[in-house]
């Protein structure tokens, strides 16, 4: 059975998934600056703009979360499933992810801030050429 609202599972869960790709992200920051790569620069900074991106938005998420009491906390995880608990205004629910699923809707996040931030570096250097 349901407890919480469509609108309030898709704003936790965009939530959840996007607080996963930011440490992607922060990870992927990390093994660049200690990688052996050439031009470390170019990739750092798409990087840290799809950060600050995925900040931004996590940020709005969290006020629309903190405005309808909604928390989501993670209850168990083992090699196939991760639990968490969805929690609005004494309403909770249960809700189990298999974890390869979870990986699928990181990267649509990671891939859909990569695009943003690309488009963004795009206008920025047709201004400059």
């Amino acid at each position: 059975m349901r407890y919480l609202s469509d609108e309030d599972i898709q704003l936790a869960s965009r939530f959840l998934f996007l607080s996963m790709t930011l440490v992607v992200i922060k990870q992927d920051i990390d093994r660049i600056q200690r990688g052996n790569f050439k031009i470390k620069e170019s990739y750092v900074e798409l990087l840290e703009k799809m950060a600050s991106e995925a900040i931004n938005e996590r940020r709005q998420l969290r006020k629309a979360m903190t405005a309808k009491n909604l928390q989501v906390t993670l209850l168990n995880k083992n090699d196939s499933f991760s639990s968490y608990l969805f929690l609005c205004q004494g309403r909770e629910e249960k809700r189990n992810y298999f974890n390869p699923a979870i990986r699928k809707k990181v990267k649509a996040i990671f891939d859909e801030l990569m695009s943003k931030s690309l488009s963004s570096d795009h206008s920025y250097a047709a201004l400059n050429t």
